[in-house]
């Protein structure tokens, strides 16, 4: 099959690598900066969609005006990619939305979404867990043993991060609205709180992690933690917490987007692939497929 790989970080790299080796024609465009002696660049964006069958764009795609493309040389425009992409065109893109949704609905270019993908969201829940305790462990002057930390919201995210704290001795509140979410908090050995009601309960942390894509740690919010606590915000735009206001009062606070491409290139990329590979089996009634998702292929690039 072949396959143009536009844009996207270190996990869209080992992504396009993993098509290659796979005896696909994979041309790559925005991914200079990757520095793969194994994979085929274009040098225009032209010239890597010319004739394309199946486009692959990086996750997210970016909502703005360009392409999410921290290794490209230049940046990409959102408008020049749509107009180019051929009509009968593939897309594979990860959470396409804003600019990019509007105008390839436009065009009617047939766009399917691989983060919406229950096998993805869960392994790249799992890469941002892993993140998220790593900057813990560096950020924090205690150790994770007896620290209290508190997590906001119980997705997924939430739920794999709070039981790999609590694994490492951490003393770990876990908020939700949903009461199901109460129980599973409770019965999990966790600390229930409610997240709408987290005002004048937010004494005595070390760290508390934000994983709800909406602003729940405002100006009145933060001036209620102690002296020296971290804030870790993990949502995605335009995330949970005011870091101006943050800056302000003095809060430490990090905003850690992307986290699966920066700690888990490799598995974040692995990923990717078996979800695009189940969307293509599933939409060809099982017949067409890349070649079969095997761990000693990694070996080969």
């Amino acid at each position: 099959m072949d396959f143009a790989v536009i844009g996207g970080d270190m996990r869209t790299v080992r992504l396009a690598e993993l098509l290659a080796a796979r005896g696909n024609s994979v041309i790559c465009f925005g991914l200079e900066g990757g520095e793969s002696r194994a994979l085929r660049h274009a040098g225009t964006l032209a010239e890597a969609l010319e004739g394309a069958k199946n486009v692959v764009l990086p996750l997210p795609v970016g909502a703005g005006e360009t392409l999410n493309a921290p290794l490209s040389a230049s940046e990409i425009s959102v408008r020049e990619l749509t107009e180019r992409i051929p009509r009968d065109a593939r897309v594979l893109a990860g959470k396409p939305e804003g600019l990019f949704a509007q105008l390839a609905g436009r065009r009617g270019l047939a766009v399917t979404d691989y983060f919406a993908r229950e096998e993805l969201t869960v392994k790249n829940a799992a890469a941002t867990a892993e993140g998220a305790v790593e900057i813990l462990m560096r950020e924090l002057p205690v150790t994770l043993l007896g620290a209290k930390i508190l997590v906001i919201g119980f997705g997924r995210i939430g739920k794999l991060l709070s039981l790999r704290l609590r694994a490492l001795g951490a003393e770990v509140t876990a908020s939700a609205r949903k009461c199901g979410d109460m129980a599973w908090i409770e019965a999990l050995g966790l600390r229930p709180t409610d997240t709408g009601r987290l005002s004048g309960a937010l004494a005595g942390y070390d760290a508390v992690v934000n994983t709800v894509p909406a602003r729940i740690l405002d100006e009145t919010l933060l001036s209620q933690l102690d002296e020296g606590c971290l804030c870790l915000d993990l949502a995605s735009k335009p995330g949970g917490i005011d870091f101006t206001a943050a800056q302000r009062l003095g809060v430490r606070a990090v905003w850690a987007l992307a986290l699966p491409g920066r700690v888990a290139p490799e598995s974040s990329g692995e990923a990717i692939l078996e979800a695009i590979e189940n969307i293509l089996r599933e939409e060809s009634g099982g017949t067409e497929t890349v070649q079969p998702y095997e761990k000693n292929d990694f070996d080969i690039i």
